[in-house]
């Protein structure tokens, strides 16, 4: 029988009620889980989620047979998003909708347009916008970009404790012993 109870969540992490993560999932501190996201790491998968990043409302990140998929430090990946065995570098922005498929491997300060679909196996230098379906890179983020990459983060990050602060959200440190969509045991 599979183990679907393999979570690691930093006390600092926080996660919306209505959130769905099962299985071998690691989220570092400051991760902002926001409602109705789905993170599922089964049959051998893995899913990393790196510090300070957020997950907003309505994304799926699947994984499965071995497989890992690592968001990386500082990513907001937008509303509804889809993540599918892929590697999101540091400070990067996953736009809403936009999906990025196995194997694809996206670097660090990048921007991915909503809507974008990011196929199989596409690797995404450092720096760079990529827009369209499927993907094509377009140019080099500016610095100024990749600063609003890293304030989008920050602001999530203080959204996330707001949140926690006022009830809203759990933190890690005060997730509850069971629940119907977080796989506690």
């Amino acid at each position: 029988m599979e183990d679907y109870y393999r979570l690691s969540i930093d006390p600092e992490a926080r996660i919306a009620p209505n959130a769905t993560l099962v299985g071998d999932i690691a989220l570092e501190r400051d991760v902002t889980i926001l409602f109705n996201a789905t993170l599922r790491a089964e049959k051998g998968g893995r899913i990393v989620v790196g510090e300070g990043t957020n997950i907003q409302e309505q994304c799926c990140l699947h994984i499965e047979y071995g497989r890992t998929l690592t968001v990386g430090r500082g990513t907001t990946v937008g509303h509804g998003a889809i993540l599918h065995g892929c590697t999101i570098g540091d400070n990067t922005l996953v736009g809403m909708g936009a999906i990025v498929m196995n194997d694809a491997v996206v670097g660090d300060n990048c921007l991915i347009g909503a809507g974008a679909l990011v196929p199989n196996g596409m690797s995404i230098p450092n720096g760079t916008l990529v827009v369209g379906m499927p993907a094509k890179p377009r140019r080099m983020l500016t610095d100024q970009e990749i600063a609003a990459n890293r304030r989008s983060a920050e602001g999530y990050v203080d959204d996330g404790i707001n949140l926690a602060e006022n009830g809203i959200i759990f933190s890690g440190a005060n997730l509850p012993a069971t629940s119907m969509t977080i796989a506690i045991r």
